[in-house]
């Protein structure tokens, strides 16, 4: 599978490929999606199924945790599929389980239902999330991966904004055009399932059609499984592995305890309205993902112009640096959180860029599948412990605790980056390609 001229040249000749600007419509949509289905767990739960105020946060964290279950399972076999089937076929499986899922979620009349369809989308998302890490690596030269990594971070971003500001206002939107509450959110989740179906199109006609190599065809998916977590056996991946943990952790404390903070804070110590106080809280959330929607671009370009471990050992400084600092705080709506907030999404977006540009550095062509499937599978790890465990902080330590867990995860993965570093100060040997012709190697 040949690569693609750098993407800088082809800005310049005002000439994208097609299937580069399918990849980031990929990249938009997959943290669209992402956001869109947790978001939306209170108003179903109010809405379609009258549970309790009570009871919300609970079930909340249980629809979180076995879908990052499935999530964690689906990516492992994602990841040998992509290679043995095709980027372009599971990225379009991806899509449409979602879009099934979504679907699903209105339809569910009891919590049984609302977990099955958490799964379905689990599993969607996996294999988006599998074939956008791939695309990385097959789309785009090793000197020039930076600053692709860099405005996919944008574009994730944007993706964000694009549920915030739209799709998570759709319910009310439908509800002033006279429809009743769960009429809105099935409109609203039928949009978004709409969203999906069109996308699984475009990306069929809009990817790159990529066909499997022999020697990928000829190997069972648990023995490329296998090569996957044998290739931490090279320092570096090993490394990706843990930087994932520790990135894809980070999205998880700030998407789940962030907003929760900041509306607890406003309700019982200012007196403020429940919508207030979420109002006030989305304001710090608009702070960290702003600063990582503007930063991305400039962390790609330092993961293109430094050693990539050195990028990772910044970003991973930063990250521990706003996450522990919060230990420090009281005050959610503070100046002091306001400058952690900013560190915070800088680290966030630094971590997912530099541990991204440097897997797909060290994976072999024919082993990117299954390898870029376990980075994929350490990162859903990190999300399972930052919410589970992160959670039991939040309640019985301080509101803090699972910021400053994860600074503390993010410190001890820059000091083993660091360590590799200084030990190995010329460039790493190249990625060990025996296994692609010896699958006992």
């Amino acid at each position: 599978m040949t690569t693609s001229r750098f993407l800088w040249l082809n800005l310049s000749q005002n000439t994208i490929p097609r299937h580069i600007i399918t990849f980031y419509v990929a990249s938009f949509l997959l943290i669209a999606m992402g956001t869109f289905a947790p978001q939306m767990f209170g108003y179903l739960f109010i809405e379609f199924l009258n549970i309790p105020e009570s009871e919300h946060g609970r079930l909340a964290g249980d629809l979180g945790f076995w879908g990052e279950i499935a999530l964690m399972i689906s990516l492992l076999i994602f990841g040998p599929m992509a290679d043995r089937r095709g980027r372009r076929v599971v990225m379009v499986i991806g899509f449409l389980l979602t879009a099934v899922g979504l679907f699903a979620f209105p339809l569910s009349d009891s919590y049984a239902g609302v977990l099955l369809a958490r799964i379905i989308c689990a599993c969607g998302l996996a294999a988006i999330t599998c074939i956008v890490v791939m695309l990385i690596g097959d789309y785009f030269s090793d000197e020039s991966r930076g600053k692709a990594a860099g405005i996919q971070g944008f574009m994730n971003g944007l993706g964000a904004v694009f549920t915030i500001f739209l799709l998570l206002r759709l319910p009310s939107i439908f509800q002033s055009q006279g429809y009743d509450p769960i009429a809105a959110g099935t409109l609203a989740y039928a949009v978004g399932a709409a969203l999906c179906i069109v996308a699984a199109i475009y990306m069929w006609f809009g990817l790159r059609r990529d066909w499997p190599t022999s020697s990928q065809k000829k190997q069972p998916a648990l023995q490329q499984l296998k090569q996957g977590f044998a290739a931490a056996k090279d320092p570096a991946i090993a490394l990706a592995y843990g930087a994932s943990f520790v990135a894809r952790g980070n999205l998880a404390i700030v998407g789940t305890f962030f907003a929760l903070w900041g509306t607890n804070y406003g309700t019982q110590v200012m007196d403020l309205e429940t919508s207030e106080a979420l109002k006030k809280a989305a304001n710090m959330v608009v702070i960290a993902q702003g600063t990582a929607l503007m930063t991305a671009p400039l962390f790609g370009i330092m993961a293109d112009k430094l050693n990539r471990v050195s990028a990772l050992v910044v970003a991973l400084l930063i990250s521990a640096l706003g996450y522990m600092a919060t230990g420090f705080v009281s005050d959610p709506f503070s100046q002091a959180m306001m400058i952690c907030a900013v560190f915070i999404g800088m680290g966030e977006v630094g971590c997912i860029i530099a541990s991204g540009v440097l897997i797909n550095e060290r994976a072999s062509e024919s082993l990117r599948g299954p390898i870029v499937a376990v980075f994929n599978f350490t990162g859903a790890l990190g999300i399972l412990i930052a919410t589970k465990v992160g959670g039991y902080l939040f309640d019985g330590w301080r509101e803090s605790g699972p910021f400053v867990l994860f600074g503390v995860f993010a410190l001890m993965v820059a000091l083993w980056a660091l360590a590799l570093r200084l030990r190995t100060s010329e460039p790493l040997a190249a990625p060990n390609t025996t296994l692609e012709t010896d699958p006992q190697a």
